[in-house]
């Protein structure tokens, strides 16, 4: 025999609507989930090699194109990407700048325009004194603003242990006209050009 829905069992229409409150609440949690919380750092590797420590506070350069100038950065800050990809507003840090054509000042990043985990940093020899996020791998690309006035696009790559090829360890940058994509390599024995990310 049907059962005339009007005469359904009140605790049959309880968890049908519990059920319902539980998707509407759970699915946009699950939704907005995958966003990566991350913090990026231009380190500083006690003695230019492992264990380190590694420290916040490092500075990493780049040289412009066609004998242009040389620029040093310190910096360091946070991002949300979202977890569709593309950029994000929830964007804080900045740091320092120095060209070896006399300029100095300061930058301040005003939102991220893309992030690429190239996954976590594995084996890796050095003591790290930064945050206790995963250490992780990629390139994280930033709209940046100069305190002269000039506007850049900031790319911090890292290339630490486990990474694949084809990332660059260190920082590229524009500034202005200037394209300093010409970026310092790591030496050993040498405290510059090196960065970290960590994903909380």
């Amino acid at each position: 025999m049907r059962i005339h829905p009007r005469f359904w069992p009140l605790g049959t229409v309880l968890a049908l609507g519990a059920t319902l409150l539980f998707l509407f609440v759970a699915l946009p949690s699950t939704a907005s989930g995958g966003a990566q919380h991350v913090r990026w750092d231009i380190i500083s590797l006690v003695n230019g090699a492992p264990p380190g420590p590694i420290n916040p506070g490092g500075q990493a350069s780049a040289t412009a194109a066609n004998g242009g100038d040389t620029i040093t950065l310190t910096g360091s800050g946070t991002f949300v990407a979202p977890a569709s990809g593309g950029g994000s507003s929830a964007a804080t840090g900045g740091g320092t700048w120095t060209t070896s054509s006399g300029g100095s000042g300061t930058y301040e990043v005003t939102s991220l325009v893309s992030w690429v985990s190239a996954g976590p940093q594995t084996g890796s020899p050095n003591i790290d004194n930064i945050d206790d996020g995963t250490a992780t791998n990629g390139a994280a690309v930033l709209a940046v603003a100069f305190s002269d006035g000039t506007q850049g696009v900031l790319t911090v790559g890292c290339h630490g242990p486990g990474a694949p090829p084809g990332i660059f360890e260190g920082i590229a940058t524009t500034k202005g006209y200037n394209t300093y994509y010409s970026v310092g390599a790591p030496a050993g024995g040498v405290d510059a050009n090196r960065t970290i990310f960590h994903v909380q």
